[in-house]
């Protein structure tokens, strides 16, 4: 069994990339020790200025998760700053910041990094269209998920089996998982 380390101190990204990989018999192994993070106003460098930085700390193979929602009425706000303004604001100040706007579109985007120690980093994104319900509904996930409608349902009405079929971080695992596998 391949053994990745993912480096992350969200236990529900843990938990979410951990069941998914547990499918292609990949045992994921969290490590909470972090990273400086770049501030920039798109996920991909961050994601793999993390995962370069993490690999030649731990000298070994790594894989880090950046992630956000980006709403389109909000020009695409708060984008890579999604936790600062979860943590700050929360989904009841985020729903007041749309009141009155026609178009709820929005989209969630996570970009994986991986690099192995001494070598220049990869990412493998993915994206999930959805938009912006009009109150929270469900009480799975975390984060925006009970305020990011999909088909009709929040992805906090879901539930994370159903959830972790659709949603970004699948996507960008599975595009990770493409190469990684045939690679492998």
């Amino acid at each position: 069994m391949h053994k990745i380390v993912f480096v992350t101190g969200n236990k529900g990204k843990f938990a979410e990339v951990r069941d998914i990989l547990k499918n292609f018999g990949i045992e994921a192994i969290q490590n909470k020790d972090g990273y400086p993070e770049l501030q920039e106003d798109e996920l991909e460098p961050i994601a793999a200025n993390g995962a370069q930085y993490v690999a030649n700390k731990l000298n070994m193979p790594v894989m880090v998760d950046d992630s956000g929602i980006f709403i389109n009425a909000l020009n695409g706000f708060p984008g890579p700053y999604s936790r600062f303004v979860e943590d700050k604001l929360g989904n009841p100040k985020v729903l007041k910041l749309m009141e009155g706007e026609k178009d709820r579109s929005a989209y969630f985007k996570t970009v994986i990094g991986y690099c192995e120690p001494g070598q220049e980093p990869l990412v493998f994104p993915g994206v999930v269209e959805g938009k912006i319900a009009y109150e929270e509904r469900g009480t799975g996930g975390f984060g925006y998920d009970p305020i990011f409608e999909y088909n009709g349902m929040t992805f906090g009405e879901l539930g994370d089996e159903e959830k972790n079929k659709v949603s970004h971080r699948r996507r960008a695992v599975d595009n990770f998982l493409e190469w990684f596998i045939g690679g492998a």
